[in-house]
């Protein structure tokens, strides 16, 4: 069984308010991959950035002074491009999920590849990434870089260079 993982494709990263051009052109592989992993019977999970109103006041906020992905917004929502029907969406308030490594770790450690895709590579992608790794050192852990886009192409580029050299597949 190999299990997918959609991280953040999201309306204020696809062409809200951290959109990017790149974004929009990632929707259409990344569905088909869904179809597939659907049509094999393998799960699919998506993982949602999430923010209350004093984002600001938080210190990613102060970081990134750009208020997205408040919870209950348009912006917040999932592209409705993409199918999330059964399947299980982990909200996170930071760029990695602790409760998804967890989740994936007790129901899926037998997994024979965690596959991760989506937005943005080079800050919850990589994270996520990272993080699965850890909790999962036998795993092999995969990243479609036609199924993700950056904050720019050239930190895309340097987050799939850096997975690379942590042993994660980029394909």
């Amino acid at each position: 069984m190999k299990l997918l993982v959609v991280i953040d494709m999201q309306n204020d990263f696809i062409d809200g308010a951290l959109g990017s051009k790149e974004a929009p052109l990632v929707i259409g592989a990344l569905q088909k991959k869904i179809e597939e992993y659907r049509k094999n019977e393998n799960p699919v999970l998506f993982t949602r950035d999430t923010h209350d109103k004093n984002y600001l006041n938080t210190q990613e906020g102060r970081n990134l002074p750009v208020e997205h992905c408040i919870k209950g917004t348009a912006g917040w929502q999932i592209t409705s491009k993409l199918d999330t029907e059964g399947c299980t969406i982990f909200d996170k308030s930071a760029f990695g999920s602790l409760e998804l490594a967890r989740h994936i770790s007790e129901c899926y450690r037998d997994a024979e590849e965690i596959e991760l895709a989506g937005l943005c590579t080079d800050i919850c992608v990589i994270s996520n990434a990272l993080i699965l790794k850890t909790v999962l050192p036998e795993t092999p852990i995969a990243v479609d870089h036609t199924c993700c886009a950056g904050v720019t192409p050239q930190t895309h580029k340097n987050a799939l260079e850096s997975m690379k050299m942590c042993q994660i597949r980029v394909f």
